[in-house]
Formats: C-alpha cells, structure tokens, sequence
C-alpha cells in the first residue's frame, strides 16, 4: 500500500524580524523612507512658512517705521504750511489795517486828487500796441508797449503832488517793517510806487489787482533775492505782498488799490526754526521706534527658532513612537507571513501527496481498465473462433457487454470527480459531488483496507459553494483519516452522510480510529494546520467547520428553496470498497 511521507519543513524561512525573502513586505523599510521624506517635507514647509512669517513682520515693521515718517513729516509741512498760512494771514490783516489807516488819513487830501489827476492821463493809445508774446517780457528799448506807459509813467510823476505824496508816503513807513507801497487807480495803472521807475506800469492783467478792484484783498508769501525797499535794497528777504481795496470813508465802493510789501522773515526765521525743531523731535522718535522695532524683530526671531526647535523635537518623538509602532507591527507581519509561507509550504507537500495518490489511483485505474480490456481481447479472439467453428456467441456477447459497462463506470466515476467547473459559487448537487469523490478516493490504495461508506439525505436541496473547495476540503478530511494517524493507531471505516437541519446542508464525517484496540477521538487525529487550511475554506465558502470527539461536520451555506427544485434525487449510496 502507498503511504504519503511526512517530510519535515525545509528551513528556507528567515527569523520573524529579519532575514526575510525578497517577496515578504518590508514594511519598516518603507515606513522610514516615506516618513523620513513626509517629515522633512513638513519641516521644509514649517522652516519655510515661518520664513515668510519672520520676512511678513519685518516687512510689516518696515511698512509701520515708514508709515510713521511719512505721517510725521506730513505733519510737520501742515504744521510749518498752517504757520505760513498764519503768518500770511496776520500780516494781510494788518495790511489791511494800514490802508484803512491811510485811506483814513491820506486819501481825500492827497492820494484821492492825486489818483484823479493821473487818471487824466490817457493810456488807450498804449493798451493799442500789439507786442509778440516773446516780446512781452524785454525791456521798454525793445518793447513798444512799455515804452508807451514808461512815458505814462513819466508824466505821472511829473505832476505836481508827487512828490508831496512820495515823501508823506516814506516819512510814515519810516523804520517800519513795509518795504513798498504801491497804488493802482481803477485802470490797473501804477500811479504811485515807493520804486518810482514802476510808476505808470499797466497792473491790469495781475490776478491780485483784478481781486483788489473787486473788493477782496489778496496776499502771497514770496522771497526775493534782491529787493528795492524804500530807504536801501535788501536782499534774501522773505516778503509778503497784499493787493488792497480802498473804498470811500462811509461807503463800500472801490476807489483804487494799494499794494503793500513787508518783511516777514524773521517771523518765517521763528517757523522755521520751529520745524527745524519738530524734526528733530520726529527724529528722535523714529530712531525710538526703530529701536523698539528692532527689539520686537530679535524677539520675533527668538520665538521662531524656539517654535522651530520644539516642532522639531515634537516631530523626531512622534517620528520614534511612530516607528516603534510599526517596528512591532512589522514584527507581527513577519510572524504572520512566515506562518503563511510554512502553511504554503505544507499545502505543496500536501499537493504533492495529493499528486501522489493520483499516480496510484491512476495505476489501480490503468489495472482495473486493463483487466477487462484483456478479457475483451481474450473474448474477441474466442468469438472469432467460434464464429469459425459455427458454435453460439450470446454467452461471450454477454461477457463483453458486462466488461464494457465495468469500464464505463469506473469512467464516470472519473469524470464525476474531474468535471471542470467555474472558480467562482454555483448551485451544486451537494449528494452527488460528495459521491463523486468518496467514489474517486476508492481507487486509492491507501484506502483498500479503509472502506468509505457514504449515506446521502433523501431530497437534499441545491446549495451555492465553490465545487473546487468543497472537493478540497472533502478530499483532505477523508485522506487525513488515513495519513495523520498516531502512531500504532489504524482507520477501520470511514463514514459519510449528509443531512438537512432547518435551513442548512450538513455533511458528517465518522472515522472508527483505534490504538492498541482503544478507540481514538476524531478531533485529535487531525493536523493543526490541515484543520486550519480545511476551516479558511470553509469559511471562503460560507460555511461552518464543526469538530467532536467521534465526528466532523460541514455546515453548508443556507439553501435557497425558491432558486429551484433540489438537484439531489435518488443519489445511491457508495458502498464499502
């Protein structure tokens, strides 16, 4: 009888932490290069935004610091402008005082009949002559125009109340801050100046008399470089100039214009020098402030390292707890595959026990087969002699239609077992695939002396399983029946039945195993890892592995009445064999 070989598992495993073959998964490897990357990614990106953020408060500071001398310096030109505006308008006022006071005193005795006389000098025929524009500025030699009023001008200080008018006018401005006076008639002709070479200059055109001869005074701040004053010529001297309405004492009508020029720079001096120390004063508060600004920068640049540093830190312990984690998990990986390999390993010996009980059961196949084709060729012959001898031929008939059925079958049985079926679940006649390989294991030899009785249920319905694991698991029970005995033990019948309870199929195997004539329990008959493999198909099937002290039982998935009649008929029982 063949028996199948317990051959001991090659050592071709390394240990559970290391050593491992090419195809185990490496997953410590791979967790530590993909962590290391994903965390120096997420330092880059945290070194780089707190960068940006380091670079977004400097520029925030700077913005601030410039932010801060723009508005200081803007205040300080409102300050000194709202000064000059102030000083402008001081000094308009009292401007406006001295014509009052002139007018006051001055105008009906003097500057009013002397205004009227000169008015009495025509100046149309001057107003006719047309000049270039670029000619409008050169000197009366070149110029026409001015030429004509410097004439005008000529015959208004010839008149004789000039030079009454000229020396009241410097006895009152006398050591006095005014360095000109000016007086237009309503002509715009200059008919009085304390310069007396711009008497009879036409004034027509300037904004300041044309507001003056409407009523409203009009000053400006200028400075000029050399200026004719009434007793020397001064120079760099800041002046302001007040066009002047004169009205009559009494009413509001406009009888001529006065121009008046003052000093005003010791005053422009003071707000100068007031800015002069307002800036200073900002000065000093912006290098405060970029002291201050300074300070918070180097505070900014502490913080971030610190932040840098403890991120840092915190990354490297979650880094390390991480990859103990998974060194353990690595761990367990390797145990597992290495418990997958050596099951693996054990289902290649099994295959090839498997393998080996074919070749058997193909050589009893080949003797069964052989022994009738010989009594067919031995009969053929014997019919062809008596055919000769003219003698009968039923009983040979007979004996070669018996051998015929014989081979036929044993070719069923064959076939029942080795039909191709679909990886996938079908609906499957439960009676007849457990029939099929009771039948198929009885050409095994092993099995001669271990005759497999099978019992199948009356109306069995259709289940769904995998025909290619429920063949598996059936062949692995039975064979293990015989092969994973003690030692000193011997199988002296197999028993297979199937069963209906409730809703699910149920199919018992009882193996009568005795030791030194003392009965064995099933349960301890089976390998560990051949239970383990015959359980993890059962379970991919749907189904349940029951294991007692005298039985195994396969519960099937539930059936389904309504997908279609029961496929099991009248399935004959295989007898012992």
């Amino acid at each position: 009888m063949l028996r199948a070989t317990r051959e001991p598992l090659p050592a071709v495993l390394g240990p559970a932490t290391g050593g491992a073959p090419g195809g185990r998964f490496r997953l410590l490897r791979y967790f530590t290069v993909t962590a290391l990357v994903a965390f120096a990614v997420v330092g880059l990106a945290l070194y780089v935004l707190q960068t940006m953020e380091e670079n977004f408060f400097d520029q925030v500071q700077l913005d601030q610091a410039e932010f801060l001398q723009k508005a200081q310096a803007e205040l300080s030109g409102q300050h000194e402008a709202a000064a000059r505006g102030s000083l402008l308008a001081v000094h308009e006022a009292g401007h406006v005082n001295l014509t009052r006071l002139l007018a006051n005193t001055l105008w009906e005795t003097d500057f009013g009949p002397f205004v009227d006389a000169a008015q009495r000098i025509p100046i149309h025929h001057c107003r006719q002559i047309v000049v270039p524009p670029q000619a409008a500025s050169a000197p009366a030699a070149s110029n026409p125009r001015r030429a004509c009023f410097a004439e005008v001008g000529r015959q208004i200080r010839a008149l004789p109340s000039f030079r009454a008018i000229d020396v009241q006018a410097y006895a009152a401005m006398r050591a006095s801050t005014v360095f000109k006076i000016k007086v237009f008639d309503l002509r715009g002709v200059t008919v009085y100046s304390s310069e007396h070479l711009q008497v009879g200059e036409d004034g027509s055109g300037n904004q300041g008399w044309a507001a003056a001869a409407g009523g409203r005074a009009a000053s400006e701040l200028t400075h000029r470089d050399r200026f004719s004053a009434f007793e020397q010529v001064v120079e760099n001297r800041d002046l302001i100039s007040s066009y002047l309405p004169v009205r009559m004492a009494g009413s509001d009508e406009v009888v001529g214009v006065f121009e008046i020029y003052s000093d005003a720079t010791p005053f422009l001096d003071q707000i100068k020098s007031a800015s002069r120390k307002f800036s200073q004063i900002t000065a000093g508060n912006q290098a405060r402030v970029a002291q201050s600004a300074q300070a918070n920068q180097d505070k900014v640049y502490s913080n971030s390292d610190r932040f840098l540093w403890i991120v840092g830190s915190l990354q490297a312990l979650l880094f390390g707890a991480l990859w103990l984690i998974v060194r353990g998990g690595q761990r367990i990986i390797d145990r597992q595959t290495l418990a997958q390999e050596q099951s693996a390993l054990r289902e290649q010996l099994w295959h090839r026990e498997k393998m080996a009980a074919l070749a058997a059961m193909a050589a009893n196949v080949s003797h069964e087969v052989g022994n009738p084709l010989a009594i067919i060729s031995g009969v053929a012959e014997d019919l062809s002699y008596r055919e000769s001898e003219g003698q009968s031929l039923a009983q040979p008939s007979r004996l070669i239609l018996d051998q015929t059925n014989r081979i036929a079958a044993m070719m069923r049985q064959i076939a029942d077992f080795a039909t191709a079926r679909n990886v996938g679940p079908e609906w499957v006649d439960v009676n007849s695939m457990v029939k099929a390989v009771c039948d198929f294991l009885a050409f095994d030899r092993r099995f001669v002396h271990t005759p497999i009785a099978f019992t199948p249920a009356p109306q069995l319905p259709a289940c769904q399983v995998v025909p290619d694991h429920l063949n598996e698991v059936l062949m692995g029970l039975l064979q293990a029946c015989v092969e994973d005995l003690p030692h000193g033990a011997r199988c002296e019948r197999i028993a297979v039945e199937t069963t209906r309870r409730h809703e699910t199929v149920t199919i018992r195997i009882t193996c009568s195993v005795h030791a030194a004539d003392s009965p064995v329990a099933i349960a301890g008959v089976f390998d560990r890892a051949r239970a383990e493999s015959v359980r993890r198909r059962v379970q991919e099937m749907g189904g349940l592995l029951r294991t007692s002290a005298d039985a195994v039982e396969i519960e099937l998935p539930p059936s389904r009445e309504q997908a279609g009649p029961p496929l099991s008929q009248d399935a004959q029982p295989a007898g012992p064999r």
